[in-house]
């Protein structure tokens, strides 16, 4: 699990990102509860799990019933990173049956995205065993729901890479191709990086070769990204980057492989899909 667990969720986005989402679905003006459910009508609802998998986004759940009637009581069943199984009651909602079903299917739609997240996090986690390389996200993220979709991969076990382009210096293979129309080596592309931006950034390099690796290092590249590469390949860059520079890997990379790509000894790995793949945790919502 992260180091700080649960980790940190900003408040006031989360309630920016719950208010659009009410909007969106116009949860405030839902027609068919206000045509069935007397205002005064009280109830309570269960939220069950229907599937195996981690939990994640309870809070950001919580937050869409009290943005429509601050009243209603939410309770956690299980705690945030909490492995659970089908059947398994994930969560209390109890007071005005009104915003509990108007809110029903946005926290649903949250919890299960960021459950999903979770989950397909966990599973590479747990390939990973005791080896010391961590398992990174990308910004491959929804639009818009970047911190919450990070943060569920903080829950499920991972860690994130940078937050967004401000972040760091992320030389790619676009990069490069622009540089190289121009004439520029590798080398020239480390310099100008490093002289462009605040020297508390780090410099990373994404590479396809030993060669390439070799070259970053000699620029004196913080990190070196191996993307694509073989496991065979990987080993030889991360033997020569030790003490040098950090690595990680990049592209390719799936459960059943992720396993023999930590023990070439890559400091990190990073993984599209578990926030850009991970299929959403199946759940439900019920009376009782």
């Amino acid at each position: 699990m992260p180091e700080q667990f649960p980790p940190p969720l900003d408040e006031a986005l989360v309630r920016r990102l719950v208010e659009a989402a009410l909007e969106e679905d116009a949860a405030r003006h839902d027609v068919t509860t206000a045509a069935l459910i007397p205002p005064d009508q009280q109830g309570r609802a269960v939220i069950t799990a229907k599937a195996n998998g981690v939990v994640a986004g309870l809070p950001v759940a919580a937050a869409v019933f009290h943005a429509l009637d601050s009243t209603v009581a939410f309770k956690g069943e299980v705690a945030e990173g909490a492995p659970v199984s089908p059947g398994q009651h994930i969560a209390q909602v109890e007071g005005a049956l009104r915003p509990i079903l108007a809110g029903e299917r946005v926290a649903l739609n949250f919890l299960q995205r960021l459950s999903g997240i979770a989950t397909a996090t966990a599973a590479f986690v747990d390939a990973l065993g005791s080896l010391s390389t961590r398992l990174l996200d990308t910004r491959k993220t929804t639009p818009g729901l970047r911190a919450l979709e990070r943060y569920a991969v903080r829950v499920g076990g991972g860690h994130s890479h940078r937050f967004h382009l401000a972040d760091g210096i992320l030389i790619k293979d676009n990069h490069l191709a622009a540089a190289r129309a121009r004439g520029l080596s590798l080398t020239e592309v480390i310099r100008q990086a490093r002289l462009g931006t605040p020297h508390t950034l780090r410099v990373e390099v994404e590479v396809t070769s030993l060669d390439e690796a070799q070259e970053a290092l000699a620029a004196g590249a913080d990190i070196v990204m191996m993307d694509n590469m073989n496991v065979e390949e990987m080993r030889r860059v991360v033997e020569v980057a030790r003490g040098r520079a950090l690595t990680e890997a990049s592209g390719g990379i799936t459960l059943e492989n992720v396993r023999a790509v930590a023990e070439t000894g890559v400091d990190f790995i990073s993984v599209g899909a578990i926030t850009h793949s991970a299929p959403a945790l199946d759940m439900s919502l019920e009376l009782s």
